[in-house]
């Protein structure tokens, strides 16, 4: 791909988010009802594409177990309230009441509780107990201390995830998790991430991991970008991700799942996700608007209360609809916020394609007037894609 100069001794690529492509129907169209949109990842098998973000204010056990009632699959923080306290919801309460310029300060203080192991079994097994496939989520950092605890509780799926995570991380200070070591002996699945790039992608997918997230600072309530600079946008991240399965793929004839997480708000968003290569979404802030979500109205991001270099906001979302309604539908709103994967069924049938994995091949083209074109009067009125 040709390069762009960003002056006489720098010069890169040129990247794409989700608002600058548009997906391009074929000559061939499909009855929605005919449109499979199920995800196998292992031996779990998925009505939808769909892992909900392991955030606070997303994913409790109790919206773990309706997601997956669902269809989806719900990745637990593990390093969060639900496992640093044995009764958290009064503190979730004060959080969606904090004043905006003290909201930071103040989780930094709830979550200086030290996570107890006893909880991170106990939380994994109430969901397990509920008949649902079970997800949670670990830093590198805590993953050798608490990963006992995960094997205990008999967790089905495990996640590895951080702002940024490689497959080598350097350090002079501590002895790092080998990641390559540690997914391959350890006895369940791993989904690791995040990453945004072709050669990060590939180096994960190495570690003999069986899913990894891509994307660098796209969620609502993240501003990694903003505080590091760093991140790439979710379309060619998550497209340079798929060229990376592929050559994994030649390689060692093993399929490693590319999900994308982070940056997705609406219906189309997930398509697009998946039609520049994604096997499944990972999605925040679309379920922290659902009125199961223990967030209150509010979202927060992983690192929003880091001890020293907080890189999240606490936002306000509303309450949309229920969780049922914002993944399912039915929709009573139009602006492509409620029944997200009603959406992606219906853009698959739009464009001809019966399943995920051909729906990847789709064509796309690069579109600057896709979200204004036309659309003067929704922008002016603040409805619709004006919204």
């Amino acid at each position: 791909m040709a390069e762009v100069e960003i002056g006489i001794g720098k010069s890169g690529r040129r990247a794409y988010g989700f608002d600058d492509i548009a997906i391009v129907p074929s000559r061939r169209t499909r009855d929605p009802e005919d449109v499979d949109v199920s995800w196998e990842i292992d031996a779990y098998k998925f009505q939808l594409p769909l892992l909900g973000a392991a955030m606070d204010g997303v994913m409790s056990p109790a919206t773990a177990i309706e997601v997956g009632r669902l269809g989806g699959l719900g990745v637990l923080n593990l390093e969060g309230l639900w496992t640093r306290y044995e009764e958290p919801e009064a503190l979730f309460e004060e959080i969606s009441t904090l004043d905006n310029e003290k909201a930071t300060a103040r989780m930094q203080q709830i979550y200086a509780e030290p996570v107890k192991p006893e909880l991170v079994t106990q939380r994994i097994r109430e969901i397990k107990d509920a008949g649902v496939t079970a997800a949670g989520s670990l830093t590198p950092q805590r993953v050798e201390a608490l990963s006992q605890a995960v094997v205990d509780a008999e967790l089905d799926l495990f996640v590895i995830q951080g702002t940024v995570v490689s497959a080598e991380h350097v350090s002079k200070t501590v002895e790092p998790l080998n990641l390559k070591k540690f997914i391959r002996e350890f006895e369940i699945p791993v989904i690791v991430g995040g990453c945004a790039s072709y050669q990060a992608a590939l180096h994960l997918m190495r570690t003999g991991a069986v899913g990894i997230l891509v994307g660098v600072g796209p969620g609502n309530a993240c501003t990694t970008r903003g505080v590091l600079g760093v991140g790439v946008p979710q379309a060619t991240a998550i497209a340079d991700a798929a060229g990376a399965r592929m050559r994994h793929l030649d390689e060692t004839g093993v399929y490693v799942h590319v999900i994308a997480d982070g940056g997705m708000s609406k219906g189309g968003d997930i398509a697009k996700a998946i039609a520049c290569g994604a096997d499944a979404v990972m999605i925040g802030s679309p379920l922290a608007a659902a009125h199961e979500a223990p967030g209150r109205g509010y979202h927060w991001g992983m690192a929003t209360f880091h001890a020293s270099l907080p890189r999240g906001a606490r936002i306000r979302v509303g309450a949309l609809g229920t969780l049922q309604e914002v993944l399912v539908g039915p929709a009573h709103e139009n602006d492509g916020r409620l029944n997200l994967f009603g959406a992606l069924r219906t853009s698959m049938a739009t464009c001809g394609y019966e399943t995920v994995k051909e729906f990847q091949k789709a064509e796309v083209m690069v579109a600057p007037a896709l979200q204004t074109e036309g659309k003067q009067l929704q922008r002016s009125q603040g409805i619709g894609m004006g919204h």
